[in-house]
């Protein structure tokens, strides 16, 4: 872990100091911001592997950082929502955000869960060195340069959702539970919630459907998705 750089903003200033000192325990280093607006220019100078950003910011919420952060980089972030509910999850996935923690919060936890994001991005760095891309009917899906084509016109679309949509398509016909989808692209072993799986295939169907009767991403009920090929 020695030079992964991990930047933390959160409003709260006992909670980044305990997080700056349990970082620099397991040899991050790590750096501190308080405030929403600063946050932005910070990223920009520190150039973190990963970030982790609460919701509830002055200035500039989370969200909005999350927003500013993915329009130029796809380092990994990790949101830390103070009540834990549904929609702040489900808003942070639909950003580009790559996990969510609940405060209150065990530091082991957030240890462990920024140690498995880091390993999925760096496992990711690596494979798109030897894997290119999966084409079908009016979709290319292309790992090595992030780029999701449909029909002919190139759609954007978050890291999470692409490796996502190639995962499965480079299984065809094979079904996944969302379980294993946790595991196999986010990496997350039992950190993960499986809404996270539900809400990146949502979100992929309102780019795919419709686009071709020669292949589908589908629910397979009581158990989780395939990409189905006719």
């Amino acid at each position: 872990m020695a030079n992964t750089k991990i930047l933390i903003v959160d409003d709260d200033v006992n909670i980044c100091e305990l997080l700056r000192i349990y970082l620099e325990k397991e040899g991050f280093e790590a750096a501190v911001e308080t405030d929403g607006l600063k946050a932005v220019s910070v990223f920009n100078s520190f150039n973190p592997d990963l970030v982790l950003l609460d919701i509830m910011l002055p200035h500039l919420d989370g969200w909005q950082i999350c927003r500013e952060i993915r329009k130029d980089s796809q380092t990994p972030i990790i949101m830390i929502t103070a009540k834990g509910e549904t929609f702040d999850k489900v808003l942070g996935l639909e950003l580009g955000a790559d996990d969510y923690i609940t405060k209150p919060f065990e530091t082991k936890e957030v240890i462990a869960r920024v140690k498995a994001v880091l390993r999925r991005s760096a496992t990711t760095t690596v494979a798109t060195e030897t894997v290119k891309e999966v084409s079908y009917d009016k979709l290319t899906i292309n790992l090595t340069n992030y780029e999701l084509t449909v029909d002919g016109k190139s759609i954007d679309t978050p890291p999470k959702e692409l490796e996502l949509i190639f995962h499965l398509a480079s299984n065809p016909n094979r079904v996944y539970t969302r379980d294993q989808l946790l595991d196999e692209v986010w990496g997350f072993e039992y950190y993960g919630d499986s809404r996270t799986v539900d809400v990146h295939v949502k979100r992929l169907r309102e780019k795919l459907e419709g686009v071709s009767d020669k292949w589908e991403l589908k629910t397979v009920w009581g158990v989780g998705y395939k990409f189905e090929t006719k």
